[in-house]
């Protein structure tokens, strides 16, 4: 094998990379920009991006179904056929110099050009200023008491709610309508947040959302084509939060916890009880997850607090997940932990949870009515 490599390299033609040098000082033109936080949240996230963003959504939010979807199938077909002829040539000892010259140069190739374009359309956004910075929030380590009073909040809100939810949530029996009160929520939210106004709407259903089941994900944006895409098979009390999340990655926060804290935001400012509901449970897994790690005795009472069909949904929301489970789906959290480390999200996939910290800063700056 290492005489084989060293024969290829040695007949390389060098000449033959030559348009190299263009993609690779982009790509490394791009790394040097994004470690400079408030170059990119001036220049980049607050400038080009939304209309980068804005211009994403109106080529393809009209079509009526995702077009990402459809492109990632695309790059998935054309992999596997690429795969399959290497390794059919490699089969019948028919690889030759030139082809794995090639195949090499296309993959780097293919690669650069992936991670510039990604990047540009909103990769970046990774390396922009917290959004506490954005919100004037003071994020300082939350104790077990501010834990507690947090969860005192939520299960008081997600009781006083949970019956005019269920009457507002046989209205989201429809795609249309789910996508169509979550741009409402954000338009509410914009009134008092202009940065997070949300125009030219582009949500989708996926097309993959009993596969993404088995992954493990309710939703996902897709940054090629800036559709927010929403695995609508997921109980139906948790979709509004689900969506609120993707728009807020649309809106260029690309990190785990700040589009929780978007989608927060924008859920809790809906008039319908049933978008509220949704964002108070998802809020109260979070908080409960951390504060049963801290104390699973002092979690107890908050448990036993919540009226029967809260429980109920709690149930029904662990049994879909159960269900689901599969030995693949660890490998996958911890590929898409390895990603968000790269994307300075050193928590991985607990980047999720951070959201309480988030949700408590708020609290303390604007108190208990503003949940």
């Amino acid at each position: 094998m290492d005489a084989l490599i060293i024969c290829i390299f040695k007949g390389m033609h060098w000449k033959r990379f030559r348009p190299w040098p263009i993609p690779v000082l982009i790509a490394a033109g791009i790394k040097f920009f994004s470690l400079f936080p408030h170059a990119v949240e001036n220049y980049y996230s607050t400038g080009a991006y939304p209309l980068i963003s804005r211009l994403l959504r109106l080529l393809f939010g009209w079509i009526p179904f995702s077009a990402g979807d459809m492109l990632y199938a695309a790059g998935f077909i054309y992999l596997v056929i690429s795969l399959v002829r290497f390794f059919t040539q490699a089969f019948r000892l028919t690889l030759h110099r030139q082809y794995l010259l090639l195949s090499l140069k296309r993959t780097i190739s293919i690669v650069l050009w992936v991670y510039i374009v990604f990047n540009l359309l909103w990769g970046l956004n990774y390396d922009r200023l917290p959004i506490t910075e954005q919100m004037h929030l003071e994020t300082v380590r939350y104790s077990k008491e501010d834990l507690k009073a947090l969860l005192d909040l939520l299960v008081k809100r997600m009781n006083g709610i949970d019956s005019a939810s269920r009457e507002a949530r046989k209205s989201l029996v429809s795609n249309d309508s789910l996508f169509r009160k979550s741009v409402q929520a954000y338009h509410a939210l914009g009134r008092v947040e202009p940065a997070l106004y949300y125009s030219n709407p582009s949500i989708k259903f996926s097309f993959y959302g009993y596969l993404t089941n088995y992954l493990g994900f309710s939703g996902y944006y897709n940054p090629f084509t800036g559709e927010a895409q929403v695995n609508t098979t997921i109980p139906r009390f948790i979709q509004p939060f689900t969506t609120s999340h993707e728009i807020g990655h649309q809106l260029g926060y690309a990190k785990e916890e700040e589009a929780n804290f978007c989608g927060f935001l924008a859920a809790k400012s809906s008039p319908d009880p049933a978008f509220r509901y949704s964002v108070y449970v998802e809020l109260y897994l979070y908080a409960a997850s951390a504060l049963y790690s801290l104390d699973s005795v002092a979690f107890i009472p908050y448990r036993e607090s919540l009226k029967q069909p809260v429980r109920q949904d709690l149930r029904d929301l662990k049994a879909f997940y159960m269900k689901y489970r599969n030995p693949l789906e660890p490998v996958i959290h911890a590929m898409y932990g390895d990603y968000l480390k790269a994307n300075r999200q050193p928590q991985g996939i607990d980047s999720y949870d951070e959201v309480v910290g988030l949700a408590i800063a708020y609290l303390r700056k604007y108190g208990a009515p503003a949940f």
